[in-house]
């Protein structure tokens, strides 16, 4: 069997496995980018968050929070309110900690160059302890204050989901045609209809691209964690 083969193989065994997240599902806000990759032939994702905001009971570790041996007070994919995190913080009998996480997306590529085109990482998160041994260590106010910070990166987050996925979705199309026509990629760099054809739509073209460069950039863009085909599999 050839790699093409077994990592179709192995595609359709993973996307055939019951999703055992604890949502059960995919998030909404996230469906199309993931029916986009699966419905490529060299993509397949294996997990994925849109986004949420939490708040975890647990013991920390530095600023690091082992999600293994914590309680999930609060989970939400939606703008939180005060008297919702105020009311879970109730339940709370070790250190409690706010997050907001952004789109995580783990997808397996078949080989290197099918991954380079999702190769983004993204800082746009928070993480703050608010209470300690079940008491809380911070006023009402600013859990409110923390809150807005949390929703506002909630919804600059959709909106980063949006652009990555109307980026993606014309890198990937840009590469079905080059796939296509493989000669006339390498002629037509020499010749003045590569120079036209590149100037007749520059909107669709030029403005995805540089705002995908000025994201990477920044790191400041949804990130993506890529699994290539092994080699020996």
């Amino acid at each position: 069997m050839d790699r093409n083969a077994e990592f179709k193989r192995w595609k359709a065994q993973g996307l055939s496995k019951a999703d055992l997240s604890r949502k059960g599902s995919v998030d909404e806000d996230v469906v199309e980018l993931v029916q986009l990759l699966n419905g490529r032939e060299q993509y397949f994702t294996t997990s994925s968050c849109a986004g949420r905001i939490i708040l975890l009971d647990g013991n920390i570790n530095g600023f690091e929070v082992q999600k293994q041996n914590c309680c999930w007070l609060l989970v939400t994919h939606k703008p939180c309110v005060k008297d919702d995190v105020i009311v879970a913080l109730k339940k709370a009998n070790g250190d409690a900690i706010l997050k907001f996480e952004p789109l995580i997306l783990h997808v397996q590529c078949r080989q290197l160059q099918d991954a380079q085109i999702l190769a983004i990482r993204s800082t746009h998160g928070l993480e703050v302890p608010l209470s300690h041994k079940g008491k809380l260590m911070v006023t009402e106010e600013y859990i409110d204050f923390l809150l807005k910070i949390a929703n506002q990166k909630m919804e600059e987050n959709k909106k980063r989901i949006e652009r990555f996925y109307n980026c993606l979705q014309h890198a990937l199309e840009k590469e079905t045609i080059t796939n296509s026509h493989p000669k006339e990629k390498i002629k037509d760099k020499n010749n003045s209809s590569y120079t036209h054809k590149k100037k007749r739509n520059p909107e669709a073209c030029g403005k995805c691209i540089e705002e995908n460069d000025k994201a990477l950039e920044n790191d400041d863009d949804p990130g993506i964690s890529v699994t290539i085909f092994p080699e020996d599999y």
